[in-house]
């Protein structure tokens, strides 16, 4: 968790009002803010600036070492360290039941019963693989399939006690052809060796997932929605740490009432650099079987964000991404700072606040943020995911001071994801989604 802590001490020192002008951003630096201009990378892969490089550690049907293969669509990952000193990647492979020829099992049928879910003759394709790592060396000692017969896996969250929750963005149902309804968070620990027992958290809700964060110091975990209209989410739980015991689901709403949209779309209603008081609604039935807890939230008054996904955690507060939010519809980056009473009963007297950090006015500058992780000089790093026929996604750095700058570009027509630090911060772990590639990122961080 330490990389991760480091951006808060560099975040307290800016000011909510400078962070989004652009003229203000201008006037900060006369200087690029990040590491230098783009090199072409001549493999044609990924561009970095000058003294960084990359290795490729696991690629899309490499055999691995429990016999199955590294599936494909490569999304959200954490990165952790093991007892024995190895570092371990749990990675999300975000793939539908229509993806069976490109998950794991290498085109032939396979009925583990340890998976979720199936259909045909086949487990469900979508879950988790987990790579095993020399810390010195980067060679992957051993990679193997940790979770499956689940859908569309896409991002999720590390957990203070070393797993990884993986996310289903896909709330399909047996109306739909599959075996059981989707849209759960499963547990998924960084220190296993073979396939979990597939078991969601019902509890924390059933809706189109994307990402998770817990805070390490009371066990709340949040919970981000892929859809234009979808929430924020609190899970309360009954004991801290142990989140298949239960606990209560919220969505957050503000206090000030009139403010119920974020999204912008419509016109400035949350301006750049502003915070909002924050209050937080019960939501009844989690497991949802009619898929509305957004509708049934945002009636309660919560508010509504623009396609929520990635989620970084710092010392005493949170950042994640609203991927088309802004008027340009661009994307913006939200930061939540919890009350000290954070779900408590004195919570109302101190309550947390939600600030819009950033709002991209311009494609070139900023488009389409999804994953996002913390950079050991404190800077976010933020994997775009833009749309259309030809892609340009690169991942940008975001000073603390809102200052946005291209740390990679993504040469192939896929979209960079899972972006993780090693505990040590020297190495910045990236998934390529598909074909799928893992690698690792190097340099003077």
């Amino acid at each position: 968790m330490l990389d991760r802590r480091q951006f808060a001490g560099a975040a307290l020192a800016f000011t909510g009002l400078a962070l989004q002008s652009g003229a203000a951003r201008a006037g900060m630096m006369a200087t690029d803010p990040g590491y230098g201009p783009l090199q072409p990378d001549p493999a044609g892969l990924l561009d970095l600036p000058p003294g960084f490089s990359y290795r490729i550690l696991s690629s899309f049907g490499d055999a691995m070492s429990d016999g199955n293969v590294v599936p494909d669509r490569a999304d959200g990952m954490g990165c952790f360290k093991l007892d024995n000193g190895r570092i371990a990647l749990v990675r999300n492979h975000e793939l539908q039941p229509k993806h069976v020829a490109d998950g794991p099992f290498a085109r032939n049928g396979h009925l583990p019963d340890e998976a979720f879910d199936r259909a045909g003759g086949s487990a469900l394709p979508g879950g988790t693989t987990t790579l095993v790592l020399d810390p010195e060396t980067f060679a992957v000692e051993r990679q193997y399939l940790s979770l499956v017969g689940t859908i569309r896996n896409c991002s999720g969250g590390v957990t203070p006690w070393n797993s990884w929750l993986s996310c289903e963005e896909n709330v399909a149902a047996p109306a739909d052809g599959v075996g059981k309804p989707h849209g759960w968070i499963f547990d998924v620990p960084a220190d296993g060796s073979t396939l979990v027992k597939a078991e969601p958290l019902k509890a924390m809700g059933r809706f189109m997932r994307e990402a998770a964060a817990v805070d390490p110091r009371t066990g709340i975990t949040y919970m981000t929605e892929d859809r234009d209209d979808s929430l924020f989410y609190r899970f309360l739980p009954d004991d801290p740490g142990s989140l298949h015991r239960g606990g209560r689901l919220q969505a957050l709403a503000f206090t000030d009432q009139w403010l119920r949209d974020t999204r912008n779309w419509a016109g400035q209603k949350m301006a750049p650099g502003s915070w909002q008081f924050a209050r937080w609604i019960d939501l009844d039935d989690p497991e949802s079987p009619n898929d509305d807890l957004r509708l049934r939230g945002a009636k309660e008054g919560a508010a509504i964000f623009a396609r929520g996904e990635g989620i970084h955690w710092g010392q005493d507060e949170l950042y994640f991404t609203c991927t088309s939010g802004g008027r340009a519809k661009q994307g913006q980056i939200m930061r939540y700072r919890p009350s000290r009473h954070e779900g408590k009963s004195r919570e109302k007297s101190a309550p947390g606040r939600l600030q819009l950090f950033l709002e991209s006015t311009d494609p070139t500058q900023y488009s389409f943020g999804d994953n996002l992780t913390v950079a050991p000089n404190g800077h976010l790093i933020v994997c775009e995911d833009q749309y259309g026929d030809t892609v340009d996604n690169h991942l940008r750095g975001v000073t603390p001071f809102g200052e946005v700058y291209a740390f990679a570009r993504v040469r192939t027509q896929t979209e960079p994801a899972g972006a993780c630090f090693s505990p040590d911060g020297k190495t910045l772990f990236l998934n390529l989604y598909s074909p799928t590639k893992t690698v690792a990122i190097t340099g003077p961080f």
